[in-house]
């Protein structure tokens, strides 16, 4: 075969979760197109963008667990971290977080800390774990199973 889909060839799980989070970013409430994040200048997200919100009053709490930290975005009720997409697949974020396929935010939304180097992202299994450690919340994969 030379990779091309015909008719009566299906496409995979994978690939309509992903086709289904490229649509949901670039689509808002309403049907309105998203303002995604904007990157500073010389950054690249090579691996997309998505970003994890928490209320502003968690956010001094989280950077210091950090051993890394991205581009963080504040607009006044919530601090926002950009994160390679899709970085909640079969990861439940703990509340209060939000995840936000796309990077959409407030434009009133302004840049905080901006790393070194040309990528923008926080590490998100890190992001993850200081987000469950200052919320109280036992990670996912530490959870018992039940029957």
């Amino acid at each position: 075969m030379n990779g091309v889909r015909g008719p009566g060839r299906s496409l995979g799980l994978e690939t309509l979760v992903r086709l289904k989070r490229g649509h949901r970013s670039m689509v808002g409430e309403g049907g309105t197109a998203a303002r995604g994040l904007p990157l500073p200048e010389g950054m690249t997200a090579p691996l997309g963008r998505d970003a994890v919100a928490v209320p502003a009053r968690l956010g001094p709490l989280v950077v210091p667990r950090l051993p890394r930290v991205g581009c963080v975005y504040a607009d006044g009720t919530h601090w926002w971290w950009i994160v390679p997409s899709d970085s909640d697949y079969a990861l439940p974020w703990p509340a209060p977080a939000h995840y936000s396929p796309g990077a959409p935010l407030p434009g009133t939304a302004r840049l905080i800390h901006r790393p070194d180097g040309t990528v923008p992202y926080t590490p998100p299994i890190p992001l993850y774990l200081a987000l469950c450690r200052v919320t109280g919340t036992t990670p996912e994969w530490s959870r018992p199973l039940s029957a």
